[in-house]
């Protein structure tokens, strides 16, 4: 089952800022300045969280991962926007 999770970083390095981004990319939609919005299993959140780990510096940096629910459930609903609306991304395959 699929959870939703709200990812959001400081980094103190340009270079891991950017490894950070970058790692983030392929998991999840990011939707501001150093917040991504991702649904993972339980094996792709190891793996994303030790990628992480692995970029950051454990003194300096800090990357912390809200758990927003079910993706099917209160995980699609759990964020209210003010101002421009927040929009999901479209389900399904892209197709280039």
């Amino acid at each position: 089952m699929l959870q939703a999770y709200m990812v959001t970083y400081d980094i103190r390095d340009p270079k891991r800022l950017r490894q950070v981004y970058r790692t983030l990319q392929g998991y999840g939609e990011h939707l501001q300045l150093s917040v991504f919005r991702c649904e993972l299993d339980g094996m792709r959140l190891i793996t994303l969280k030790k990628m992480l780990s692995e970029a950051i510096h454990h003194t300096q940096d800090q990357v912390l991962f809200i758990d927003m629910g079910p993706a099917d459930g209160r995980g699609r609903g759990a964020i209210d926007a003010l101002g421009v609306p927040y929009q999901p991304p479209a389900q399904g395959a892209l197709i280039f």
